[in-house]
């Protein structure tokens, strides 16, 4: 069983969520949130294995809920999602750097959101090719940002970094490079250890800093 917390100012978006999670057999539904002061309580209360938070929320904004969240070494097994509305709110890359799983648009279909909540639970990143590269445009290559340090990196981890930063699963990794699907997998989790990357996301947004993507 998934369990899930959802943070959202809006009731009838979390109304919306409740009834979501609540139709599927294998999520169950810990605890909802107002505000991220209220969500940090709940998460803390809960350990969920996946926590839906809102960027735009009052009392404490989903970023900064999301820092506290990770922050707690208790806290781990929880997986952050942030909710957003792509085209106005700018804070997706802070969200993917700060430590969230990914994240979803607002207007999302039922089933990706479906589709989100079990994939981040089993420890992968929420990365859907179109949206993602469209973050890593946005924001990842933004002058002001430094670009990560890739000295340590071999030529075909770069190339595998690259890879992930367009999006690429492990599976299309693999086709496309012409080695084993176990082996791409192994790649990636090198990367993510040289480069100290939190989980997929960030090694994307990463990638696109370093102009591979």
């Amino acid at each position: 069983m998934i369990r899930v917390v959802i943070a959202d100012d809006q009731p009838l978006v979390r109304l919306g969520l409740r009834v979501l999670i609540e139709t599927e057999d294998d999520l169950e539904l810990v605890g909802e949130a107002e505000d991220g002061r209220a969500a940090v309580d709940v998460v803390r209360a809960t350990r969920p294995d996946v926590a839906l938070l809102d960027i735009r929320m009052p009392v404490l904004d989903g970023l900064a809920a999301l820092r506290a969240i990770v922050a707690e070494p208790d806290l781990a097994g929880t997986r952050v999602v942030m909710v957003t509305t792509f085209e106005v709110d700018e804070y997706v890359f802070a969200a993917l750097r700060g430590g969230a799983s990914g994240f979803l648009l607002k207007d999302a279909e039922a089933a990706d959101l479906l589709r989100a909540i079990r994939v981040v639970a089993a420890g992968d990143s929420l990365l859907s090719p179109t949206v993602t590269r469209l973050v890593i445009e946005t924001f990842a290559r933004r002058p002001t940002l430094d670009a990560p340090d890739l000295r340590g990196l071999t030529e075909r981890e770069r190339e595998v970094m690259g890879l992930v930063g367009r999006g690429l699963s492990n599976d299309e990794i693999a086709a496309h490079l012409v080695i084993s699907p176990a082996t791409a997998r192994t790649h990636v989790s090198r990367v993510m250890v040289k480069l100290a990357a939190r989980d997929r996301a960030q090694l994307a947004v990463l990638a696109g800093q370093a102009g591979l993507a």
